[in-house]
This record gives structure tokens, C-alpha cells and sequence, in this order.
């Protein structure tokens, strides 16, 4: 849905033969979060996009004397006095646009093993999950969050202007899997009845692809599932953990797809040995890959 556009300001400079034409302008987008309002500021000349700005109002904590429309409203006189007094100087290096990304390698699988346990029973499941994309010939990758380089999240919003992170690390390789994949797994034990703290990283670093979906769009009808361990015995033990990747599937516009919930782990110990597991995990997986597989047959 393409958020409502309001013009706050225009003005034209002329020099000599160049002609600037700068534009303010407010961008409605409570469809992504209610009250959230960008301001869009763009310089032109001679039809060619020179300079573009962008400020969100969440961007703002409460304790930060500063508004997004009084930011967005001062840069644009400081822009426009730049421009009148020297034109040939205004700095080009002021662009903030959209990046530019490179198509990531299409990934029928991509595993997300949440547990820092090198040799556990997650690993187990994305083993079984890999293997079963592999017997269907189908290109597969598992991502380990506790070894990558990744920050956490900060709140700053900044990714609702250019639709990317202000962060460079690992996230982005991470993202451009997520992005490419048709279907995503995510292994995940309980820890304190919630998600480890690696894989909660990537979940709200995962933000700025929300944001990137919310401002460019991606691919539809992906889907996620849900494999999880916990030591104790009880459905309840799980209540965290699957509302946590189940609304951070649907933040991505992953179809979340359904759930493969082991407890009392404590006592069983190696997952291999409960009987018929390893075949559910399997045919799982290939349920959604051979689905896609045959979706992506009705389109030729």
C-alpha cells in the first residue's frame, strides 16, 4: 500500500542556465506503524535527482529535543541557501537513496540454527532438514547466528528512510539469504522459555528487511517453519518461543507454515532415538519445497 503524499514545500532556484527544484514532501506511513510520518526532501536539476534526504518521526526519542518535520524543514533552508549562494559547490554527497542491491542466488532452503550448541539436538534438526532438501536435489544453506558478527538492534528507525540498516555486518549476508529463499526454517531451543539471545538478534535486526518490504516490496508466498527442543516436558514450555518466531515470520510476510515441538529433551537426551521424528522433520520439509517447486511450474 502506497503511503499518502502531502507537498510541504517546493522551490525553484535558478542559476544561469541550471534551474534546482527542491521538494519537501510527508509520507503518511501508519500503515507500518500508526503516527509514523517520513519527510522526503529532493533536490533536482535539469530532471535529474542530484540530493534526496529523508527523516522518519521515529527516528526521535522522547528525550531528544529534536521533531522530523523541524529536522526536514531545517535542512531544506540550509539546502536551499547552499544552493542560492554557491550552486557549483552544493555537496552531491548528500544522497540517500534506495540502495542498489545485486539479486542474491535463489536458496530453496535456508535454516536458521538458533542454538549455540555446536553438536545438540538443533543441529540434529537442521541436519535432517538439509538432508532432505538435498534428496529433492534442492540448494540449501543453515546460517549459525552465535558465530556471525552480528549487532543488535538499536531502535533507531533509520531503516524506514533508505530501507536498509545503518549497521554493516553479517545481517546483510543473513537478509539476502532470508530474501531469496522459499522457505525458511528456524531450530530453535528453549532458553529461559524464550529464544536464545543470538537468534533473537537476528530477529530484530530483521527489521530493516520489514522495512525494505514496506518501502520496495519482495517476493510473496514464502514459508516458515517452526522446529524447536525443550528440556522439560509440557506444550506449554513453548509458548514463548513459538509466538516469538511465529510473529517474526509474519513481520516478514513469511506464511508461517507450521511447528515440530520436542519436550522433555532433559530425559530423552539424543532426539534421534524417538521413533518416526527424523521422517516427520523430512517429509516436513519436503512437503513445502515440493510445493514451491510445482507453484514455480504454474508460472511458465
Amino acid at each position: 500500500m502506497e503511503p499518502s503524499t502531502e507537498l510541504v514545500r517546493r522551490v525553484e532556484i535558478s542559476s544561469g542556465k541550471e534551474r534546482y527544484i527542491l521538494t519537501l514532501n510527508s509520507e503518511d506511513f501508519s500503515a507500518i506503524f500508526p503516527g509514523m510520518i517520513r519527510y522526503t526532501l529532493t533536490v533536482t536539476e535539469g530532471g535529474q535527482t542530484i540530493s534526496v534526504f529523508r527523516t522518519n518521526s521515529f527516528e526521535y526519542s522522547p528525550l531528544v529535543p529534536l521533531a522530523a518535520e523541524d529536522v526536514a524543514k531545517r535542512t531544506a533552508n540550509e539546502w536551499e541557501q547552499e544552493i542560492r549562494n554557491n550552486p557549483m559547490e552544493f555537496n552531491l554527497n548528500r544522497r540517500h537513496e534506495y540502495p542498489k542491491r545485486p539479486a542474491s542466488p535463489p536458496v530453496d532452503l535456508v535454516v536458521i540454527q538458533g542454538s549455540p550448541r555446536a553438536n545438540g539436538n538443533c543441529s540434529i534438526l537442521a541436519g535432517w532438514a538439509v538432508d532432505a532438501a538435498y534428496e529433492l536435489s534442492r540448494h540449501a544453506q543453515v546460517i549459525y547466528p552465535h558465530d556471525m558478527n552480528i549487532r543488535c538492534c538499536i531502535g533507531c528507525y533509520q531503516c524506514y528512510n533508505t530501507g536498509s540498516c545503518v549497521f554493516d555486518d553479517d545481517m546483510s549476508g543473513i537478509i539476502d539469504a532470508i530474501r531469496s529463499t522459499s522457505l525458511l526454517v528456524v531450530c530453535s531451543p528453549v532458553y529461559t522459555n524464550t529464544v536464545p539471545g543470538g537468534l533473537k538478534l537476528v530477529i530484530d535486526r530483521c527489521q530493516a528487511y520489514h522495512a525494505e518490504r514496506a518501502l520496495s516490496g519482495g517476493i510473496t508466498g514464502q514459508r516458515g517453519l517452526i522446529f524447536s527442543v525443550a528440556g522439560r516436558k509440557g506444550d506449554e514450555n513453548f509458548t514463548c518461543v513459538t509466538r516469538v518466531i511465529a510473529a517474526f515470520l509474519r513481520n516478514l510476510d513469511i506464511i508461517p507454515a507450521g511447528e515440530i515441538l520436542i519436550d522433555h529433551v532433559d530425559a530423552v537426551r539424543d532426539i534421534r532415538t524417538i521413533p518416526g521424528l527424523e521422517q516427520n522433520v523430512r517429509e516436513k520439509v519436503k512437503q513445502y519445497l515440493v510445493i514451491r517447486k510445482n507453484q514455480g511450474k504454474n508460472k511458465d
